[in-house]
């Protein structure tokens, strides 16, 4: 057997007209005995066969058979073509086709020697040095036999250096066999891996004639050719690791750094969530850092000292305080305050209601993508907070609620509801919108059918005053000029509020005259509360006066009525037999009080 390690070998097989059955039988058996002689298998030698004439066929590729048996079935089952003789074409098929990977070759640099053994009889009719000079320039060993009528200067064309290694001429088909025990001892030669001194350090692979050393996996080959170094794979940068590379016997692996865990994907990193294990105790927020955890307020509120709990700065920022008007803040408390002329009441939040008059309130709100759906829930409140000022029932204020963003929608009329709880449950209930800023249609809407009796706003014959309030928070996607001025043309009277990136001149086109008393705008959603208060002091007039009667001390009737209570007192003491002390004390003390009273008296005379 020949044992100097893998080999890649190709017959190229002449079955042109000019070889007689019987010849082809004894180019069978000198394959089989070639082939008999080798160590064959996927990771030792593997063999290949392709016939030739006129055209190429081939019977077997090099990834096909790893057994002699199947082997030979194969090279006995070939029918000649018996055509001409194209031995360049064969010698080009082989190096294009036979001798690719996709066709079993290993690849080059596993050093593996690719031959190419062409075994003819006649004088090739194509051109053969030059595609035999690029199959040895692409790594192909080509033994080239002649029989018989072979021309020898195209064997020696064809044949790899040294020639005199590389070509043979055999006199006759009966003289093959003979010559194939020759060709056996040259292609196989001596294992110098055994017979000398190779020094090699890991591993010593034969080759005919020669051997060449190779490395354990996960180490180099030296420039010596003979010594190995251990492979670091991560120094040429390209092992995509997010934080360490560490090399371990030709290969990586990905570490990350203290408080990361690696992905699933082995190279990128992710900082471990300490906060989700549910242990940090922090009041407001938990945020994971390397190594740990942090605890974090909300806006407005400040970290103790046991890094856990939180303390409002300024409460009312704080806390869900529900001052109707303003709510003021004091060390570690606060505290509800309403404006001047009106009273907090038994709640501790809400001011004194608008029941002076009664009126049909329709609010118009932007529900448009812009306005977001956490400050949409801001809208809400804002407009339950304007319902709590109003005295609510059917024969009293009235409420119906539009949403609008690219198309307008009633969601609840004015004869919906009857009471503030009801319309505050139905305001809760309201479904975001999204899309665009349609206010001129919202305002058409309005006109045409929120303020009809058929909605429930009563006659105009009633005197029943009509309110449009108008919410929104950008610019409108179409004009609102014309059913503005048709709003209030109609007897409503209208109010504009904005938010954020509302236009002011949008907001002053739509609020009805004195406009600075018709529009009002906030800069945040969040900080709406004083636009309640703007829009109570409009519609509850009596109360942003503060109307109060304060009878003057000094008017005449004010006086005698003083006057008549002090007697009034002194009467009866008087009759309970007050000691004298005290009776000289208090008739002291009433000289005074009427002293005072006459000068009172010349006073307003002298006003009048």
């Amino acid at each position: 057997k020949c044992r100097t390690g893998p080999l890649d070998i190709v017959f190229v097989i002449d079955s042109s007209r000019s070889v007689r059955p019987f010849e082809f039988e004894i180019m069978r058996q000198f394959m089989m005995d070639i082939i008999g002689s080798l160590d064959v298998g996927p990771n030792a030698t593997r063999v290949g066969v392709i016939q030739y004439s006129s055209q190429v066929q081939n019977i077997f590729s090099l990834k096909t058979f790893f057994t002699r048996a199947d082997m030979e079935r194969a090279i006995n089952s070939i029918v000649p073509l018996a055509q001409g003789t194209m031995t360049g074409l064969a010698i080009q098929y082989a190096m294009n086709v036979a001798f690719t990977t996709q066709e079993g070759a290993r690849p080059l640099h596993k050093k593996i020697p690719r031959i190419a053994i062409i075994v003819t009889d006649g004088r090739p009719q194509d051109r053969v040095t030059e595609v035999a000079t690029q199959a040895r320039n692409s790594g192909i060993e080509i033994y080239a036999v002649g029989i018989q009528r072979a021309d020898m200067n195209s064997l020696r064309a064809m044949a790899s250096t040294p020639l005199e290694d590389h070509v043979f001429l055999v006199e006759s088909f009966e003289l093959i066999q003979q010559f194939g025990k020759q060709f056996q001892d040259k292609l196989c030669g001596v294992d110098l891996c055994v017979e000398q001194q190779h020094g090699c350090q890991h591993s010593c692979i034969s080759t005919p004639g020669s051997f060449h050393c190779e490395c354990n996996p996960g180490y180099r080959l030296n420039a010596d050719g003979k010594s190995c170094s251990l492979i670091d794979a991560c120094a040429d940068g390209r092992h995509g690791c997010q934080h360490q590379c560490v090399s371990a016997r030709g290969s990586y692996s990905c570490h990350c750094y203290p408080g990361y865990y690696l992905n699933q994907d082995k190279r990128s990193c992710s900082m471990i969530d300490y906060c989700s294990f549910g242990n940090h105790s922090c009041q407001h927020e938990c945020v994971s850092i390397p190594h740990g955890h942090q605890c974090h307020c909300h806006s407005g509120f400040t970290l103790q000292p046991d890094g856990k709990s939180c303390r409002a700065t300024d409460l009312c920022n704080g806390v869900d305080h529900g001052c109707e008007f303003k709510c003021i803040s004091s060390e570690g408390s606060y505290h509800c305050v309403c404006p001047e002329g009106q009273q907090l009441q038994a709640d501790g939040r809400a001011c004194s209601k608008c029941e002076a008059g009664h009126v049909d309130l329709v609010m118009v709100i932007d529900g448009s993508k812009s306005v977001r759906p956490q400050n949409f829930e801001l809208v809400k409140q804002f407009v339950n907070r304007i319902v709590d000022l109003l005295d609510v029932s059917p024969h009293g204020t009235r409420v119906g609620l539009v949403q609008y963003s690219s198309r307008v929608r009633t969601e609840f009329p004015l004869n919906k509801y009857h009471s503030a709880d009801e319309i505050k449950k139905a305001v809760m209930e309201v479904e975001y919108m999204e899309k665009g800023t349609m206010t001129g249609l919202a305002l058409k809407h309005m006109v045409e059918h929120s303020f009809s009796e058929m909605e429930g706003a009563r006659p105009l014959s009633h005197n029943i005053p009509r309110i449009g309030l108008v919410f929104t928070d950008g610019r409108s996607q179409d004009d609102i000029s014309e059913w503005a001025r048709r709003a209030k043309a109609s007897g409503i009277v209208m109010f504009a509020v904005g938010v954020g990136k509302a236009v002011e001149e949008e907001l002053r086109a739509i609020a009805s005259e004195p406009v600075e008393q018709h529009f009002s705008y906030s800069a945040d959603f969040t900080t709406m509360t004083h636009l309640v208060e703007n829009f109570k002091l409009n519609i509850c007039p009596e109360e942003g006066k503060g109307v109060t009667e304060i009878r003057s001390p000094c008017e005449c009737e004010a006086l005698v009525q003083f006057q008549s209570n002090t007697m009034a007192i002194l009467q009866s003491l008087t009759e309970k037999n007050i000691l004298w002390a005290r009776g000289v004390s208090l008739t002291c003390s009433l000289a005074q009080m009427t002293a005072r009273l006459e000068d009172l008296e010349r006073q307003v005379a002298h006003k009048k």
